[in-house]
């Protein structure tokens, strides 16, 4: 590789050109690296058996491991061999992953220097994560005197070099993040202010469908609300959340094919792998015009609005449970 008089344009880097010609070619869309990023909050946050939810509440010793778990989980997904010096070897090319909550501001460790890195950054509280490829050339670092590691940063000119692969794209939502803080209080004391129901986690996971409607909910979300091994079964119908809120008119749509179907049909977020949305219904009247509308039991039914009445939602289709299906 060469760098022009201008050290904020590196030319001719075949290396870094071939890496990110690979890696677009195995994430065109950037999804599974932000599956990836999204798996990794999820496992520090390990909101099943803590009810965390948030980066903040994260001890130091945990935040500062999340870059190796980063590292782990990419290697999981794209099945990278190991480098010989640095963390990967991606088409033969040595490569150095890395990981900050600031944008760009990766430490660098000696062995890194003059290589290539894969520089990572995600905000759960922002839903942005951006991934980029850069040459750790020396003229592009800071000093390393000061730091007991030898660590160095990028310089400013340095950060401009960065080849992104993504810059500030969607993460998967974590709902709990994007409900009004009202509703996540609501949600954790599993009924209205006040009402405490400690260990009801069927309870908190009926209001977090009450109070998150029209977003999508991960399979997260619910064991962080619940709270209990068995968490997908209080989604459920014969006896969890979807037989519950039936009587309001409440559905919850599931990853399944039939589901999604209808999803779709009504022009909300259409579930995933291991998500859920749900949504109140009302029986179709000349007062919801051209709004979308599904057929079930024989009625047209529509999304809500807040002048409808309420009145018992249909029962969805039966669903056909596939070996991989955990809902």
């Amino acid at each position: 590789m060469s760098i022009s008089s201008d050290v904020t344009q590196p030319v001719n880097d075949s290396e870094l050109e071939a890496v990110f010609s690979h890696l677009m070619g195995l994430d065109e869309d950037g999804a599974r690296i932000a599956k990836s990023l999204r798996r990794t909050f999820d496992m520090l946050l390990d909101g099943q058996h803590t009810g965390r939810f948030r980066w903040e509440q994260l001890h130091k010793t945990e935040k500062t491991h999340c870059g190796t778990l980063v590292e782990i989980n990419l290697q999981r997904e794209f099945d990278f061999d190991d480098g010989h010096l640095l963390d990967y070897s991606i088409v033969g090319v040595e490569v150095d992953c890395k990981y900050s909550q600031d944008l760009g501001d990766w430490m660098i460790p000696p062995e890194a220097v003059g290589q290539l890195l894969l520089g990572l950054w995600g905000n759960d509280q922002l839903g942005q994560w951006s991934a980029g490829l850069v040459r750790a050339h020396p003229r592009l670092l800071t000093s390393a005197k000061g730091n007991r590691d030898l660590k160095r940063r990028l310089t400013k000119e340095g950060k401009k070099t960065i080849r992104w692969l993504f810059r500030n794209a969607p993460l998967p939502e974590n709902v709990l993040l994007r409900i009004p803080e009202e509703d996540v209080a609501a949600v954790f004391a599993c009924g209205p202010a006040g009402h405490k129901c400690k260990g009801h986690g069927s309870k908190r996971v009926d209001e977090l469908f009450r109070r998150a409607q029209g977003r999508l909910v991960s399979r997260t979300a619910v064991a962080t609300v619940a709270q209990q091994e068995d968490y997908m079964k209080r989604i459920r119908g014969n006896g969890g959340a979807r037989s519950r809120l039936q009587p309001e008119g409440i559905v919850i749509f599931g990853q399944y094919d039939s589901h999604r179907d209808l999803a779709r049909q009504l022009g909300i977020p259409v579930p995933g792998a291991g998500e859920s949305i749900s949504v109140r219904l009302a029986e179709r009247g000349p007062e919801h015009g051209d709004l979308p509308y599904i057929l079930l039991e024989g009625k047209r039914w529509v999304v809500a609005g807040p002048d409808d009445p309420v009145e018992p939602a249909p029962t969805l289709p039966e669903i056909k449970r596939s070996p991989s299906a955990q809902e």
